[in-house]
């Protein structure tokens, strides 16, 4: 289960794209694009997905995203934990 102390990290079976003003998910199968299961990311989904490293903790994202966008914490990390759960199959997820 994803918590704020849940330490996110990029899977290795899925790329990150910029094309033009789209940015995109690419999942792999057998390191070839499944080019069918593209995930298309907001503004907001970019921000987070741009601040998972496999160091900071949904509670540092949480707190970067309300100060980025002027949000009330609460609101960022409903955010963060909504599009976690959308994206769940390309991230790896370990507690500290």
């Amino acid at each position: 289960m994803i918590s704020v102390s849940s330490i996110p990290s990029h899977s290795p079976r899925v790329v990150f794209r910029r094309i033009n003003d789209e940015c995109l998910l690419i999942p792999l199968t057998d390191n070839i694009a499944d080019m069918d299961s593209l995930y298309r990311l907001n503004e907001t989904g970019v921000f987070i997905w741009e601040l998972i490293d496999g160091k900071r903790d949904i509670r540092d994202i949480t707190a970067r995203l309300a100060e980025e966008f002027d949000v009330n914490q609460a609101e960022a990390e409903k955010d963060i934990m909504l599009f976690l759960e959308q994206v769940q199959e390309f991230l790896h997820f370990r507690e500290y």
